[in-house]
């Protein structure tokens, strides 16, 4: 059960998760004069410091959602691997506009690409595979490179192997034998990775921010940069895919689905029920962030037509990254930091972002080594 209430200020948002995504949902909502309640088994997480109530306990922990429930006038969430009984509990309350739904697709690769293969948009060829005997008998149709992925949880390069060769067989046939339920995924040589992130209201209304173009480090999103460099027919191409799995999932909220992009093809690739790291420089690029769109999607307001102020370059803020960010801060006058008040800068975690933007992207690209020089005199 979808709700299409109108959730005003000071009523409260639920929130599970109480991550950066989270923090910056609700730092959007406070803006705007909501109230915020977070569900996370973490003390102080960074949402609960800009929060009015921390639920403390895990995200499967059903007495602990079902006093968020009874205390949120509206629920949303930061990460999709939310708990399914969780979720249809929510829904069954009124209180969950996105629905189980779009949680349920993106929790398993199998279902996305499925869905996305019956829908008839471009994606990447693969199989399904659960033992090794099965993998060695599907990995006959596919060429090398190629890639195995887990079909549940993994992000930033987690559960998944490239194959360059088959030399890697065993190495995939172990992998497959240890994880189970497994996708083979065609391996596509694509020139770039862009992002579409939308926003769609339970009337159907649809917002598109502009394109990002994202470029990746060990598997981590290290940066991207809006415009995207690519053909409007490309743009018009990814709109329309989008909106195409959007009408079907019914989605309310903002949306993200990560493409690659090859010579004048798209293939989806991956898809995310919640705002994203690709769309951090809309808080200043754009006249409405992803974060205060979604907001007013789940709170049954109107959607504000999508304008970009400025060009723009988001790049992440690793632990490794910190020391040198933090002591640069008192040298440079260009960038807006945001660090998400994670206690421990762990290697690769991402700590924060910073975004810069300009006129021209020539302009923003001159900010940005005017920065990285400072990391020779700090």
């Amino acid at each position: 059960m979808q709700t299409n209430k109108t959730i005003i200020p000071a009523q409260t948002i639920g929130i599970i998760g109480g991550g950066q995504l989270g923090r910056m949902m609700a730092m959007e909502a406070r803006y705007m004069g909501y109230k915020i309640a977070v569900l996370d088994p973490t003390p102080n997480c960074p949402t609960a410091q800009v929060a009015d109530v921390q639920i403390t306990a895990p995200y499967n922990d059903m007495d602990g959602i079902k006093q968020l429930t009874d205390i949120s006038d509206v629920i949303t969430y930061e990460f999709e691997n939310v708990d399914l009984e969780a979720a249809t509990y929510i829904e069954s309350k009124g209180k969950l506009p996105q629905g189980a739904y779009a949680l349920e697709v993106t929790q398993n690769r199998e279902k996305e690409k499925t869905l996305m293969r019956n829908l008839n948009l471009p994606t990447p060829k693969f199989a399904i595979v659960t033992n090794a005997e099965v993998c060695k008998k599907a990995l006959e149709d596919f060429t090398y490179p190629t890639v195995i992925k887990t079909c549940r949880g993994g992000y930033d390069g987690k559960g998944q192997l490239k194959l360059n060769s088959e030399a890697d067989l065993e190495e995939a046939l172990a992998f497959v034998e240890k994880n189970g339920h497994c996708m083979i995924e065609e391996w596509i040589p694509f020139d770039k990775e862009i992002s579409v992130i939308f926003t769609r209201s339970a009337s159907g209304d649809m917002t598109y921010f502009p394109i990002s173009e994202n470029e990746h480090r060990d598997h981590i999103l290290y940066k991207t940069t809006v415009p995207a460099n690519i053909e409007v027919e490309l743009q018009i191409k990814a709109n329309e895919a989008a909106r195409v799995l959007a009408e079907d999932m019914n989605i309310v909220g903002t949306f993200a689905i990560e493409m690659f992009v090859k010579g004048n093809e798209i293939y989806l690739n991956e898809m995310a029920p919640r705002p994203h790291n690709s769309g951090h420089y809309t808080i200043e690029a754009c006249n409405i962030s992803q974060f205060g769109q979604h907001i007013r999607a789940i709170c049954g307001l109107p959607l504000f037509e999508i304008k970009q102020w400025k060009q723009a370059c988001m790049i992440n803020i690793l632990g490794e990254d910190m020391e040198f960010v933090l002591k640069s801060i008192p040298h440079h006058h260009t960038g807006f930091i945001h660090l998400y008040g994670k206690e421990e800068a762990k290697e690769k975690r991402k700590m924060g972002h910073i975004t810069f933007i300009g006129n021209t992207l020539e302009e923003v690209w001159t900010q940005i080594h005017k920065f990285e020089d400072l990391k020779t005199i700090t």
